[in-house]
């Protein structure tokens, strides 16, 4: 920790403060926007102000879109704070264009990344280092933060949590999720520690109250590359709403055809989707409970202008033959009355064992049978063993994965009423809620030691 003195506790009486660097917070159409939402929920419940910096919604909408549903559970005392900050690159309206981008869109997008970086290293977001260092300054003059949590990506949000450290000693958190040092698809180090970008990393930790990472592989990495911070990684795992729960007993129809759903951003390789597709019409071919099942997917499939228009569009229309229906982003309310109509789940994650995705949690909430279109050592393989309706991870491998799609048929067909709920209560320790308030508490009581 730094030798300066921090900010100090809040005086007796005053509500403390914290201000949370959220980029992707509600309504933003991303993945971390449940987390980022219950953070700010706890903070609340525990006697805090909240001020969350995020960006406009009209960049969202330009990024990977809106869904203005969100909102209805941000506890209405949080304050949100939205930047007039947009990427770029994401703008399709070629009126827009200057004549440079126009005539060498390449070469506008090279010189945009190296202007970007200047100011701080990370493409796209790099840029924003003055606007973020300048909003939590002013926040903090108008009312003083006794706190400062930046969730990341973008890291850029780093900058400003170091700014606000030196001119007013305000300490901070910071919620790597998925890291910064380590390239959790292919379970790699991201960066040297002595790159532009490792410099940062050990400048923000050596002075940081506390680190949160999403599993254990990730808090494991942290802990040997800064050994003497060890003690302030801790996991702090998604989990899932309890609201997005069908919460009822199943009862498939199978003579009406078997409903396998997947819900989720579309954001796996095009060989990954053909894979999963292709054991999906060997499965069929093969097991009679499946001559007549329907295989739905509902997610964001892209963003900027390849949103909803990319080869995943393609190789969806091309699937419709073997009853594969892609029916696009679903409203966060509409989710439990989605899973209430499935009748098993396939989760098709990116990654390995350094990505565990919170779609894990909410999948398994469902007490449905569980697909699993993952690589075998993925921490998502750690987070279900034990679920009694999951038919294992067989990897990216066709043959396995049509088995796994029989057995899971079965499973549907097969499965009591109290094996539904033996499977729905196995999540029941993943509720975000439980989950982040822990984190929430924690955190508090470490800025006080």
């Amino acid at each position: 920790m730094s030798s300066s003195p921090p900010s100090g506790p809040p005086a007796e009486g005053k509500r403390p403060h914290v201000i949370y660097l959220a980029i992707g917070f509600p309504p933003a159409a991303k993945s971390s926007t449940y987390r980022m939402r219950e953070t700010a929920n706890q903070f609340v419940k525990v006697g805090w102000d909240v001020t969350v910096v995020n960006i406009a919604r009209e960049s969202w909408e330009l990024d990977s879109g809106i869904d203005l549903s969100l909102l209805d559970q941000v506890d209405p005392r949080v304050k949100i704070v939205e930047l007039p900050l947009a990427r770029e690159d994401l703008e399709t309206d070629i009126r827009l264009f200057d004549e440079a981008r126009a005539l060498d869109p390449n070469g506008w997008v090279a010189k945009l990344r190296k202007r970007q970086t200047e100011k701080f290293p990370e493409p796209n977001f790099g840029e924003w280092r003055d606007d973020l260092e300048q909003a939590v300054l002013r926040i903090h003059r108008e009312h003083p933060a006794d706190l400062l949590l930046a969730s990341c990506v973008p890291y850029v949000n780093l900058a400003a949590a170091w700014k606000l450290w030196e001119d007013a000693k305000v300490p901070y958190a910071v919620d790597f999720r998925d890291g910064w040092s380590i390239d959790v698809i292919d379970g790699v180090e991201a960066f040297a520690r002595d790159s532009a970008e490792g410099r940062w990393e050990q400048k923000i930790l050596d002075h940081a109250v506390s680190l949160w990472v999403v599993n254990d592989p990730i808090a494991e990495h942290y802990r040997r590359r800064y050994p003497d911070f060890a003690d302030r990684v801790h996991v702090v795992r998604n989990g899932y709403d309890a609201d997005s729960s069908p919460g009822r007993a199943h009862n498939p129809d199978a003579e009406a055809g078997l409903v396998f759903g997947y819900l989720g951003t579309v954001n796996f390789t095009v060989p990954h989707l053909e894979t999963v597709l292709n054991a999906w019409r060997a499965a069929r071919a093969k097991e009679p409970l499946l001559a007549n099942a329907r295989f739905e997917l509902r997610g964001h499939l892209g963003n900027g202008a390849t949103r909803g228009a990319n080869r995943h569009a393609e190789v969806f229309k091309e699937a419709e033959a073997d009853n594969v229906v892609f029916g696009g982003p679903a409203a966060k309310a509409e989710v439990s009355s989605i899973y209430a109509g499935w009748d098993a789940m396939v989760l098709i994650l990116i990654g390995g064992r350094f990505v565990t995705s919170g779609k894990v949690y909410e999948y398994m909430a469902t007490g449905l049978p569980i697909v699993s279109a993952h690589a075998v050592e993925h921490d998502a393989s750690n987070v279900l063993r034990g679920h009694p309706l999951w038919t294992g991870a067989p990897g990216l491998d066709e043959a396995g994965l049509t088995e796994s799609f029989i057995k899971a048929a079965h499973m549907a067909v097969e499965t009591t009423d109290e094996e539904h709920a033996d499977a729905m209560a196995h999540a029941d320790q993943f509720t975000r809620e439980a989950l982040m308030s822990v984190a929430v508490k924690n955190l508090v009581e470490e800025l006080a030691k």
